[in-house]
C-alpha cells in the first residue's frame, strides 16, 4: 500500500516528461527564442526565486530582450524591451488577448467569471463596458470628483490629528477603498470601529489575494501534479476565497436592502448591475450573482492596493530625496496656497508633481510583470517561432529600467519627465512602450484613468499638507526600499511615518457628514 503513492507520482512524472518532449517537437522551421536550460520536469521554475521580475531582468541581459523559459510543461515567452513588447501588444495584440489557465483565476476569481481573467469575448466586453461607462469614463470621473475629494480630505484630517507614527500604506488603503466603495456600492466600507471586517483585515485579504495570485504555482505548469498542491497555494486560495466571498455577499445583500428601503439612490455601479441582471440585458446575456461578485472582487483588489502602494512608494522616494520633496511643495504652495487642501482641478497646473508620479510609475510599477497572456495561434516575433498556447510575460519593471532608453535608470529623477528630459515625450497610458505600468492593448488596465487620477490626487495632498518625519532614528537616505513580490509590487517593510501639518489649521477643518 505504501508504494502506491510513489508509483502514482512516478507515472505522473513520466507522463509529464513525454508531454513536454512532444510539445517541444512541434515546431515550425524557425527556432524558439533562446533561454536558460532548465531542470527535468520543473524546467526553470526553481530559477525564478522570490522576485521573478528581477530574475527575468537578469536573464534578459544574458539571453536578450526576447527569451524563453520552460516552466514545467508550459512554454513561457518573456518580453523585456519596449520594441519587443510593442510587437506583442500592438502588432499581435489580437492574438494575445486571452489569459492562460491558472489556479488564481479558478479558485479566487470565481473560475474566470471576472473581468481580469475572463476569456476575450462577449462577456468580457459586457463587464468592461459597464466599468468604462459607470466608473472610468470622463463623465463618471467628473460626477464622482466630490467623493474622492471628501475621502482625501478625511485622510488629511486624520493624519493632521495623529500624534504618533502611522502605517502609511494601511491608512492610504482605507482612503482608496472608501472612495471606490462609494462609487461602486454607494457607501463607505470602513466607517470606524465595529465593522464585521476591519480596515486592517480587509487590507490583509487584498494583499493576500495579490500575493497568492502572483505565485508561480507548480500545479499550473506541471500536468498531473496540481492535485498534490505541493506549495499549499491552492488550499490557501480556497480559504481566502471563502472570506472574500462572505464579504462580497454581505455588501450585495446590504445594498439590495438599502435600495429596496429607499435609503440609497440606484445610480451606483452595483445598482446598475442588479438592474441589468433583473432585465436580462447585456451583450453576453443576463448577469449572474457570481459575475457581479467577481467584478467587485476585481475592483476592490486591483483598485485599492495598487493605488495605495504606488502612493506609498512615491512618498518614500520623496522622503529619501528631501530636495525633491521641497521642490514639489514649493510648486503646490504657489498653485494652492496654505489656506486650503489641493483639489482635483489643481492637478493640471502641477507639472513637477506629475513628473514625480510618472517617475514613481516607472521605478515602482504596481504590476512588475504584466498579467500573463496566451497565444491563440502560433506566430513569428523578431525571427523566432512563438508556439500556440505559449504564455506571454511582459516584464514592465525591466523595460522601465532599460539603460538604452533611460539615463541613470535606477535613480529617482522626476526631471527626466520635465521639458528637455529623456522622458518628456512619454506618457503612461499604453501608447509609449518604454513605460507601460497599466499594460497596453486590448487588455490594458480598465481602471487606468481612475487609478492615475487617484494616485496623483492623494500624493499631491500628502506632499502639500505635511512634512514627514521617520520614527526610531531612521535616516531618510537609508530608508529601506526593498521590494516584496506579488501580483502587485509592495514594499517589503511598510512605511511608518509621522506626519507634521504644514498648512493653516483651517485647511484640515471639518468635513461634511457622509
Amino acid at each position: 500500500m505504501e508504494a502506491q503513492p510513489l508509483l502514482l507520482l512516478l507515472i505522473t512524472i513520466l507522463i509529464s516528461t513525454i508531454f513536454i518532449f512532444l510539445r517541444r517537437g512541434r515546431r515550425g522551421g524557425l527556432p524558439l527564442p533562446p533561454g536558460p536550460k532548465g531542470w527535468p520536469i520543473l524546467g526553470n521554475l526553481p530559477h525564478l526565486g522570490p522576485k521573478p521580475h528581477q530574475t527575468m531582468h537578469a536573464l534578459s541581459k544574458l539571453h536578450g530582450p526576447l527569451f524563453r523559459l520552460r516552466l514545467g510543461s508550459a512554454e513561457v515567452i518573456v518580453a523585456a524591451s519596449a520594441p519587443i513588447a510593442s510587437e506583442f501588444l500592438r502588432t499581435h495584440d489580437t492574438n494575445f488577448s486571452n489569459r492562460p489557465p491558472n489556479s488564481g483565476a479558478e479558485h479566487i476569481a470565481y473560475n474566470y467569471n471576472d473581468l481580469v481573467f475572463a476569456p476575450y469575448g462577449p462577456r468580457w466586453r459586457t463587464l468592461r463596458k459597464l466599468c468604462a461607462l459607470h466608473l472610468f469614463s470622463q463623465k463618471a470621473l467628473e460626477d464622482l470628483c466630490y467623493v474622492r475629494e471628501q475621502e482625501v480630505a478625511i485622510l488629511a484630517r486624520d493624519l493632521a490629528g495623529s500624534c504618533r507614527p502611522v502605517n502609511l500604506g494601511e491608512t492610504l488603503n482605507v482612503c482608496a477603498t472608501n472612495a471606490l466603495s462609494r462609487a461602486t456600492i454607494g457607501w463607505r466600507v470602513f466607517v470606524g470601529k465595529g465593522e464585521d471586517v476591519t480596515a486592517e483585515e480587509f487590507k490583509d485579504m487584498v494583499m493576500e489575494v495579490m500575493r497568492l495570485a502572483g505565485v508561480f504555482n507548480i500545479g499550473d505548469f506541471v500536468p498531473g501534479l496540481g492535485w498534490l498542491d505541493l506549495q499549499g497555494v491552492v488550499g490557501k486560495m480556497k480559504k481566502l476565497h471563502k472570506r472574500m466571498d462572505a464579504f462580497l455577499d454581505k455588501l450585495i445583500a446590504e445594498h439590495r436592502a438599502a435600495v429596496a428601503g429607499g435609503e440609497l439612490a440606484g445610480k451606483h455601479l452595483l445598482s446598475v448591475m442588479v438592474r441589468l441582471q433583473e432585465e436580462g440585458e447585456g451583450e453576453g446575456g443576463k448577469l449572474t450573482d457570481t459575475e457581479i461578485k467577481a467584478l467587485l472582487l476585481n475592483l476592490f483588489t486591483a483598485g485599492t492596493d495598487t493605488t495605495s502602494s504606488t502612493v506609498e512608494w512615491a512618498l518614500a522616494e520623496l522622503i529619501r530625496h528631501p530636495q525633491l520633496l521641497h521642490q514639489a511643495q514649493k510648486e503646490l504652495d504657489t498653485v494652492v496656497g496654505h489656506d486650503r487642501l489641493v483639489s482635483e482641478s489643481d492637478l493640471p497646473h502641477l507639472p513637477f508633481l506629475s513628473a514625480v508620479i510618472k517617475e514613481t510609475f516607472r521605478l515602482h510599477p504596481s504590476t512588475p510583470l504584466a498579467l500573463p497572456r496566451m497565444a491563440s495561434e502560433s506566430c513569428t516575433i523578431n525571427g523566432y517561432h512563438i508556439p500556440k498556447n505559449a504564455t506571454l510575460l511582459v516584464n514592465v519593471w525591466a523595460i522601465a529600467r532599460d539603460p538604452a532608453v533611460w539615463a541613470a535608470p535606477v535613480e529617482f529623477k522626476p526631471d527626466r519627465f520635465m521639458p528637455g528630459g529623456d522622458g518628456a515625450h512619454l506618457d503612461v497610458k499604453g501608447s509609449d512602450f518604454e513605460m507601460i505600468p497599466f499594460g497596453a492593448g486590448r487588455r490594458i488596465c480598465a481602471g487606468m484613468s481612475l487609478g492615475l487620477r487617484m494616485v496623483t490626487f492623494m500624493t499631491a495632498t500628502l506632499v502639500h499638507g505635511f512634512d514627514w518625519k521617520l520614527p526610531n532614528g531612521v535616516v531618510a537616505e537609508k530608508l529601506d526600499m526593498e521590494e516584496a513580490y506579488g501580483l502587485t509590487l509592495q514594499r517589503a517593510v511598510p512605511l511608518m511615518v509621522l506626519p507634521v501639518p504644514r498648512l493653516a489649521k483651517q485647511a484640515y477643518g471639518k468635513h461634511e457628514k457622509l
